[in-house]
């Protein structure tokens, strides 16, 4: 695909520059360093021609939805750096585990007992899992993946007791029509009752509130990338 950026010229530096100084100054603003905020490039639905600018910018963290399209373009990719990072930050099947587990590094999409115990059978044949974030509806929304707020203090202890699994962070994607820093600081409470630093929220239109909030992960695709057509 090619990119359709609302700042149209500006350079995969310029881009990478502008919104980290804006992460920057979130940050500061929140009494925090700004370098514990990783931002992760969503990169879903752009080639490998858009994406190679922004690795050799410097950019080492990506986000993919999809299993098989990230498939399709970072092996090249990570042949080209060997020491970037890539999310899977999309809904994952059960049956797609083993393919994953060889191809992501941290898996932001923990949602169910099923897929949890699809990654202890592929981690006790000896896989190396990915690091674990676990997917927080935090509007129950009916179409949308996530454990819901009430029942996951259940599924994060029976992931860590049961199944020892180690959850590294929360993530959440807020309502579009709801205002975005009470799902973040739900997440933020979330995650401070649990015992767990991770969280992961925010996106390109109100990841300076999530930095508020405590985000230590911040989704960026259309500030960088720009509009997907």
């Amino acid at each position: 695909m090619t990119s359709n950026n609302a700042s149209s010229g500006a350079s995969a530096a310029e881009r990478i520059e502008a919104v980290r100084s804006r992460m920057n100054a979130a940050a500061i603003d929140a009494g925090r360093r700004p370098q514990d905020v990783v931002l992760v490039a969503v990169s879903k639905t752009f080639d490998v021609p858009d994406i190679v600018p922004f690795i050799d910018a410097g950019l080492r963290v990506f986000g993919e939805n999809r299993v098989q399209e990230a498939a399709s373009k970072w092996p090249e990719l990570k042949e080209r750096q060997s020491d970037v990072e890539l999310h899977l930050i999309g809904p994952l099947q059960s049956n797609k585990v083993g393919d994953a587990v060889g191809l992501f590094d941290v898996l932001q999409t923990l949602d169910r007992v099923k897929l949890a115990e699809a990654l202890t059978r592929v981690r006790d044949k000896g896989a190396r899992l990915p690091r674990l974030f676990v997917q927080v509806n935090t509007g129950e929304e009916p179409q949308k993946a996530g454990v819901i707020p009430d029942e996951l203090d259940d599924f994060i202890a029976r992931c860590q007791k049961e199944l020892q699994l180690d959850i590294e962070g929360l993530m959440c994607i807020p309502p579009v029509n709801e205002e975005p820093a009470l799902h973040f600081a739900l997440l933020q409470k979330l995650a401070q009752r649990n015992g767990i630093s991770g969280l992961s929220m925010g996106m390109s239109g109100d990841f300076e509130t999530a930095i508020r909030f405590g985000a230590t992960h911040v989704r960026v695709g259309s500030a960088l990338f720009g509009t997907r057509t």
